[in-house]
């Protein structure tokens, strides 16, 4: 090995070793790795920052910012409830729930997708009996076989693409991975709904055993075309018996009645006093058509310092946080204001905005006039008050609070909201436009009147001019982390195709292990950049594999696009570990998982997409 070659390799060992003690954000050792390769010689300052203005980064970010498009017009809210059977059976509707979830994340990003199909799985889990990591860990794991179906499905495809161009072959079509691609995802998605739900581990989910915050009181209102309209009262209270709610009270016309009579019949626009709990109201609202009451809610406070009864050490105690006078203030102003007071159980996505600080320095009181009741992490026993406790992604919030500062909490934090709750009221005329943008979008570049780049940043222009995202949202949609890390490997994957190591890599790979066999050297590449994606980010592992695959194509003389193509599906496939992808990160509280959990399902999941990707690779881009 030549000199530029073993110094390259020590800097690609450092930064896979950061990446894998995961004491370091990604973006953060993807920039230490790229000032390494500069100041030792292997990027030149002037290619040092091209990755900014490569054309993947460009598309990965519009794609962003399309997708937060589709999440406030609620143009998948309206997709979910016409794909999803309301009272299939088991397999029907985790085909579908699973098949929904693929097909989004063809087209949006697959963090997004997974954020609006969680609360659905949470209720869908309660109907067909299942635990919710029963149906969250297929949900993402399908959500990332769909990524791998089209050119803007997932970061490492557009990487891919653009490592075809350099090569002088010109990049991919936006369906050119789909041959192999849907075949791959229609095979694991059937998988899972039939057989892989199985295989995961049946915890009991931190969202649903996690808080213990007792009954409350809430009113729902009947809508018009409640199925609860004509019901007697004692009809109605006899299905509530299931979930443990119970009507105390009940309003119309502006008459409060603490003791109805059981044979009254329920009219449109009766108010219902229910005293339950969290899920008994979500679940009482989905079954019975009702809406929340914006004027009227109440919910007890819970007084400073209270505990949780469930003294686990998977749960922190529960406790309203007492700010100074002016946060007090502040609070109870907005509570003027606002009545409509709800509590709220919230995930926090991986990479938001409130990971690594606390509540006392979030302000929630000032800022939002919010309650922060209570937090539930998984298999870390805090020592710290709940108000000075760093907050992580996974981890479980109960808040409580107005609706409409939910909302805003929602849009700035980062999370998402366990429980389905009517915080993004979907509009159909802007859900319409919403997507026929990312429709328009795609069919522009599939035609080829325009690159991916330029085709998806004139999808944004529309997007920012019709208000489906608002201008101010533009910069907050894009998850910058992702961005910086992509623009900073880049120019370290070109350092390695410069310095020849990727040539000598690949020789290493095709001579030892492959022995010179292309199809074993294919099923080599697919595999170690499976393993590679379970214990890094999936858009660094495409960018350190891409050149490898090319070099080791040209070692055999044979085609590379059928071990480009190989490195497209692998990076999709990060199956054992919750650290391969924020999807799996993302159910890691809600399902009370275990870091090993992942495995018993993955493993299998990887077999089946080897089973069937490499011949389909074979037929569909010969070697």
């Amino acid at each position: 090995m030549t000199s530029p070659q073993l110094l390259f390799f020590g800097i690609l060992a450092a930064t896979m070793a950061l990446f894998l003690s995961g004491r370091l954000r990604h973006d953060v050792v993807a920039l230490a790795a790229l000032m390494a390769c500069i100041l030792s010689g292997l990027v030149s300052s002037e290619e040092a920052f091209a990755g900014f203005g490569h054309p993947a980064v460009i598309t990965v970010a519009c794609v962003l910012v399309l997708s937060q498009g589709l999440q406030n017009t609620g143009a998948m809210d309206w997709l979910a409830r016409g794909a999803l059977p309301p009272e299939a059976g088991r397999l029907p509707s985790l085909v579908a729930l699973m098949g929904l979830g693929a097909s989004m994340s063809g087209f949006m990003n697959n963090v997004g997708a997974m954020a609006l199909l969680m609360p659905v799985a949470v209720r869908l889990s309660g109907r067909l009996g299942l635990t919710p990591g029963q149906v969250l860990m297929p949900l993402a794991f399908c959500t990332l076989l769909g990524g791998m179906t089209t050119l803007v499905g997932t970061p490492p495809n557009l990487i891919v693409s653009g490592f075809r161009d350099e090569a002088g072959l010109g990049h991919f079509a936006m369906f050119d991975f789909a041959p192999v691609g849907v075949a791959v995802a229609a095979a694991g998605t059937l998988f899972v709904a039939a057989i892989g739900w199985r295989l995961v581990p049946a915890r009991k989910s931190l969202s649903g055993g996690g808080f213990d915050t007792g009954s409350y009181l809430t009113e729902v209102r009947i809508t018009e075309k409640s199925k609860a309209v004509g019901l007697s009262l004692r009809d109605f209270e006899r299905a509530l018996e299931p979930s443990g709610a119970q009507v105390v009270g009940l309003v119309r016309n502006e008459v409060h009645m603490f003791a109805p009579r059981g044979g009254r019949r329920l009219q449109p626009n009766d108010i219902l006093v229910l005293e339950a709990d969290v899920d008994a109201v979500a679940k009482t609202l989905s079954v019975f058509g009702l809406r929340l009451e914006q004027q009227g809610s109440s919910f007890p406070d819970a007084p400073p310092g209270t505990r949780a009864p469930d003294s686990s050490p998977d749960t922190i105690s529960a406790e309203v946080l007492s700010g100074g006078d002016e946060d007090r203030n502040e609070a109870r102003g907005r509570a003027a204001r606002e009545d409509d007071i709800l509590l709220c159980e919230f995930v926090v996505l991986p990479g938001a905005n409130i990971v690594g600080r606390t509540a006392r320095q979030l302000h929630l009181r000032s800022r939002y006039g919010l309650n922060l009741l209570a937090v539930s992490r998984h298999g870390t026993p805090p020592r710290e008050r709940l108000g000075s406790l760093p907050l992580k992604s996974g981890d479980l919030l109960l808040m409580q609070g107005p609706a409409e500062v939910m909302a805003d909490f929602i849009n700035d934090a980062g999370c998402v909201p366990l429980a389905e709750r009517e915080l993004r009221i979907p509009q159909r005329r802007m859900a319409i436009i919403a997507g026929a943008i990312l429709l328009g979008t795609v069919g522009i570049v599939t035609l080829g009147w325009l690159p991916a780049a330029p085709a998806f940043m004139l999808g944004v222009l529309l997007s920012m001019l019709l208000r489906t995202v608002p201008p101010r949202q533009v910069y907050s949609a894009i998850d910058w982390p992702v961005i910086v890390l992509l623009a900073a490997l880049i120019p370290v994957a070109g350092a390695m195709q410069t310095t020849g190591a990727a040539d000598r890599l690949a020789e290493v790979l095709v001579d030892v292990i492959a022995q010179g066999n292309p199809i074993a050297a294919l099923g080599v590449v697919l595999v170690t950049t499976m393993f590679l994606s379970d214990v890094m980010n999936n858009s660094a592992t495409a960018a350190v594999m891409c050149p490898v695959a090319i070099g080791i194509a040209e070692n055999l003389e044979v085609s590379p696009d059928s071990f480009l193509m190989a490195v497209a599906i692998g990076a999709s496939c990060a199956f054992l570990t919750p650290i391969g992808h924020q999807n799996n990160t993302l159910i890691l509280g809600p399902g009370g998982f275990r870091f090993g959990d992942y495995w018993r399902l993955g493993l299998p999941l990887e077999g089946l997409v080897v089973g069937v990707s490499i011949p389909l690779l074979l037929i569909v881009w010969p070697l």
